[in-house]
């Protein structure tokens, strides 16, 4: 099959336990780039979040693409413009804002290059902040404060306390709502409809691709729709177990070389 895109999911994935790109997987990528081919790097992260990644991979040189907030948006990084964008009603902010409240956890969501947050010495706040190597700013008031479209929010406690609060905010939030925990510590609120498969199909669409033209790399939970829609879905060995079952190919570990691997197959043999 002639291979032209390729998607990767970052954590896990594209990057090793030390959140880098190992040298074999970044030149196979710069190659793959130089041949024609388009990555796009699908996270849950924020774009601004994506973005030392895409520039690492000179993304913008190219005409690659970031999709982040699992699907929430598409950015194309050569111009800059948004191919794609879903965000929470503008009206739901404070509904889900005072059930944060209720149920005594904190929450944050993004604005521009910073991350909003309720409570900026919360651990699960600073460790996504770490993630996305974004500044924490705290808001005193975030129901007043937020009054503009978010992609996302996070409900931030202990997996063991939001176990509970989760299947309450599912009921409370409706069938208009996606809502599910991509760590035991974030329980993450978008729009419904919201994955990566289904954003990755509009991208094929302003490409001028199929998918059978797509592979996509993945190792968590939030990355089983596109390893399912991709003409070749890869696993990593790192993968969780549903992951690995649906996969067309298991490549190596993300400590491994696991991506770069998969480039040098079938993409630059």
């Amino acid at each position: 099959m002639d291979y032209k895109i390729i998607v990767l999911d970052l954590d896990g994935t594209l990057t090793n336990r030390d959140k880098i790109i190992t040298p074999r997987t970044k030149e196979a990528l710069m190659n793959a780039q130089e041949a024609g081919n388009v990555v796009v790097l699908a996270s849950g992260r924020p774009t601004a979040g994506v973005e030392p990644l895409a520039r690492e991979l000179e993304l913008s040189r190219f005409g690659s693409y970031i999709l982040s907030y699992n699907g929430g948006m598409i950015t194309n990084c050569k111009t800059g413009e948004t191919v794609f964008s879903s965000l929470l009603p503008r009206e739901s902010n404070q509904k889900i804002i005072g059930l944060a409240e209720e149920h005594r956890v904190d929450i944050l969501t993004y604005e521009g290059e910073e991350i909003i947050t309720s409570n900026v010495e919360c651990p699960y706040a600073i460790a996504e902040s770490n993630i996305n190597h974004l500044p924490l700013r705290q808001v005193e008031d975030m129901k007043f404060y937020v009054d503009f479209k978010v992609p996302k929010f996070l409900m931030l406690d202990d997996g063991d306390y939001l176990v509970t609060v989760e299947p309450k905010v599912k009921a409370a939030m409706g069938r208009d709502f996606s809502v599910y925990r991509s760590e035991p510590y974030f329980l993450e609120i978008m729009p419904k409809g919201i994955d990566k498969a289904r954003s990755l199909a509009r991208l094929l669409e302003v490409l001028g691709l199929d998918r059978e033209q797509m592979i996509a790399c993945g190792d968590g939970y939030n990355d089983l729709t596109m390893i399912k829609y991709a003409g070749l879905g890869v696993a990593m060995e790192n993968a969780v177990l549903p992951v690995r079952q649906a996969a067309d190919y298991i490549t190596a570990s993300n400590n491994h070389d696991g991506v770069g691997l998969v480039v040098e197959k079938f993409m630059l043999s």
